[in-house]
Parts: C-alpha cells; structure tokens; sequence
C-alpha cells in the first residue's frame, strides 16, 4: 500500500507586519503584509482509492463539504478528461485552527499542487494561483510560499529576497483560544478613519529595523485579549527581534537569533499554551 501513497507537507505562514489599508466596497480589506512560509505545519497523504474520502487525525478539523480540500478536489476533477485514479486523503493536522497562521488555506494550496501533480493536469503556476483564488484570499501565497510581500485583499504576491530572516529562528506560542478573524477586522475598522501617519516596513536588508513591523490588529485584540500581550512582553524579554500577532490571531510568534536557546522560551509557557520552534521555510 506505501507505494501508492503521496505525502505532502502543508506549510503554515507568519504575518510580519500586518497593515489594514482601508475597507474596501465590496466589504473585504486591502491590506500590507509580509507572508512567511513555515517549516512547520502538517502532512497530507493522498492514498489511491476507488472513491474520493477525506479523513483527518490530530487536531479536530471537519472533513466534510465545509472542509476546503472537498472544493478543491471537487474543481480539479471537473477539469480530467478520461479515466484517472480516486484518492482518500488524509490530513495529520499540527496547524491550530483560527491562530492566524494560514493552516485551510495552506491545505487547499498544497492540494490543488498536488492533484496537479498527481492527475497530471499540467496547470500552469497562473493556472493553480486563479483556481485558488476562488477559495479564499490566503490560498494563492501557498502555490509559490517562501516569503512574499501581499497587498490588496492577500492577492497580490511579489517575492522578495528572503537573505534577512533566513538564518533565524521562530518560536510559535499558540493560545488555548481563537481568534474570529470577522470580529478582528469588525472591531479594526473603528480605527481605519483615525488620520495617522503609516510609516513603511523596514528595508529588508542589514540592519533590520524589526520595530517597524506593526500589526494593526494588536490594537483590537490586546484589549480584549490580555494575554497576547503579555505573551508579546515574554518573548521580547528574552532577547526576541521581535514578537507579534501572526494575522488576526491567536498565534503570537518571536523571531531569534540562532544563538537562544528556544528550550528557555518555550520553557516559560509549557503547561499553559502549545509551543513551537521552526524556522522561515526558504
């Protein structure tokens, strides 16, 4: 049977720096935002069958319709001609759900990669980003990954020289809670009219201005949610470049030097909140 399983690694992103723009007309956000792509994040195994399933293990996650590898099996298959093998897929999740590091969308872009792959579709790189744009804006970062500068809704992808992150370390703390990224951009928008000056992310190049990456969102979430503060002030305690909210949340992220010792850190929240060392996925 292990001949005819395909195993696929599903990367979750950071977010460094967020920016909410303004709110658009079609009631979706542009924003400005730097995607990071993981080394951590969870396994996808395509296991052929007479009939398409989805199953899942770890973290509990639907695996019906609502689940985002269903649409997109669902618009692949429309697009075979002929016969071609039915796959059960199964999803070892690792990814907390609603933590702001991109774990459906990610599923979805590394489906639509694989069953490209495996059906022998021969979609093009446009091909696979304008399919996964029907699924959610975040899902188009995950057909390229690495890291990317986003604007518009998350849409608008430009690659850029990852030389200044890549030899750093990342330590995810994940709360025992999530964030509703609806109510994050709902309570945000009270502060899209204040007049402020917006002053751009930090060059990407030595030396590093990390104080310059700001997510909006913390304005909203700290307030409410006390915790991530305090998480923020912990890392940063011990010697981080910087610490932040990845997205909207819950996740909060330090990045290191490879000198620290991540053990300490985590050390500090074990019992409390699931804690991860990873690095910037190049």
């Amino acid at each position: 049977m292990n001949q005819n399983k395909n195993i696929f690694n599903s990367p979750a992103k950071i977010n460094l720096g967020l920016r909410i723009l303004n709110k658009r007309v079609d009631g979706y956000h542009n924003l400005d935002t730097i995607f990071c792509e993981l080394e951590f994040g969870d396994e996808i195994q395509f296991i052929e069958s007479d009939n398409f399933e989805l199953t899942a293990e770890g973290i509990k996650v639907p695996t019906d319709e609502s689940n985002l590898i269903h649409n997109v099996y669902k618009i692949l298959q429309s697009k075979i001609k002929g016969n071609f093998p039915q796959y059960k897929i199964h999803l070892i999740k690792q990814i907390p759900i609603g933590a702001g590091l991109g774990g459906g969308s990610s599923n979805a872009g590394i489906t639509i990669k694989a069953l490209n792959q495996l059906w022998g579709l021969n979609l093009s790189m446009k091909e696979m980003y304008l399919t996964a744009m029907k699924l959610g804006a975040d899902v188009p970062f995950f057909i390229n990954g690495g890291v990317q500068h986003a604007t518009g809704i998350g849409e608008i992808l430009t690659p850029i020289n990852s030389e200044f992150i890549k030899d750093k370390k990342i330590v995810l703390i994940c709360p025992n809670f999530s964030i509703s990224t609806i109510w994050a951009y709902k309570n945000v928008n009270k502060f899209l009219n204040v007049k402020k000056d917006i002053t751009k992310f930090s060059p990407l190049e030595t030396p590093v201005k990390w104080q310059l990456f700001e997510n909006d969102f913390e304005k909203v979430v700290k307030s409410t949610y006390p915790e991530i503060e305090e998480i923020i002030q912990t890392l940063k305690n011990g010697n981080a470049l910087f610490a932040g909210l990845s997205g909207s949340g819950s996740t909060v992220y330090g990045i290191y030097d490879q000198t620290i010792d991540l053990n300490k850190i985590r050390k500090q929240f074990s019992g409390t909140y699931r804690t991860f060392e990873t690095n910037i996925k190049i």
